[in-house]
């Protein structure tokens, strides 16, 4: 028989300080840009946006985001206690709340954006947690995803070489077969299409797909990485920024 891991050992995996949970800084840019578009500037006849940062981590992406969303509130959410230890220091609020169990601390309909990087490959049930973030958005709120793109053009060219994906694990003690060293929990990767057709079927409509460096890439390839990211299919992280429909 084979032994499965717990959920108790999951958390206490994600627990665990040596794990990463900050976001790279390139791509927490440029998706926090594409949403202060979307958004637009907070103004004195308007009131303020309120942003979540689910599954916030150190609070590195939702700091930059802030950043960018002048005037706006930018709320940080995580289950580990750990990371919101870490954020506290970034953010002007971060508390704890998950998506599974009795779901966010937060109102239905009552919140215009949510960014949720790098969050979605840790999940065993991403159904259930793209359904709690559409609840407290209201209609025609934004989701702002991002996700490591199996299909970058590097995982391509392993792939045909028999080598194991870059961002892809078959464990969570060890990395074998693929290039890297962090073993950092990735349980479900996904395609631009495929992430588009999850989006959708959440009850989103996606209005943009967008591409996103690695910073974890060979220095010398990192121009090519850039380059890359014009064709979001091919590029490391794809971006994603959806409305919640009606």
């Amino acid at each position: 028989m084979t032994a499965t891991m717990r959920p108790a050992e999951l958390r206490d995996f994600y627990e665990n300080p040596a794990v990463p949970v900050a976001s790279g800084a390139e791509r927490s840019l440029r998706q926090a840009r594409i949403l202060a578009r979307a958004l637009g500037p907070a103004s004195p006849g308007r009131a303020p946006a309120t942003v979540l940062d689910v599954g916030c981590g150190d609070g590195t992406a939702a700091q930059t985001a802030a950043r960018e969303l002048h005037g706006h509130h930018v709320i940080g959410i995580d289950w580990s206690q750990d990371a919101l230890r870490r954020a506290a220091p970034r953010l002007s609020a971060a508390v704890r709340g998950e998506l599974s169990g009795r779901g966010l601390p937060v109102a239905t309909a009552s919140v215009d954006a949510v960014l949720f990087s790098e969050v979605i490959e840790h999940l065993v049930d991403p159904d259930s947690a793209l359904d709690e973030l559409r609840r407290v958005l209201r209609p025609g709120g934004h989701l702002m995803l991002s996700t490591p793109n199996l299909a970058a053009w590097y995982n391509r060219a392993l792939l045909l070489a028999g080598v194991q994906p870059v961002f892809s694990e078959v464990s969570l003690r060890a990395i074998h077969g693929r290039p890297g060293r962090e073993v950092v929990g990735h349980l479900r990767l996904s395609t631009a299409r495929a992430l588009r057709g999850l989006v959708t079927a959440s009850g989103f409509e996606v209005t943009a797909v967008a591409g996103a460096p690695f910073h974890g890439v060979p220095r010398p390839l990192r121009p090519l990485d850039r380059a890359l990211c014009r064709i979001p299919s091919l590029a490391s992280i794809l971006l994603v920024h959806a409305r919640r429909m009606p």
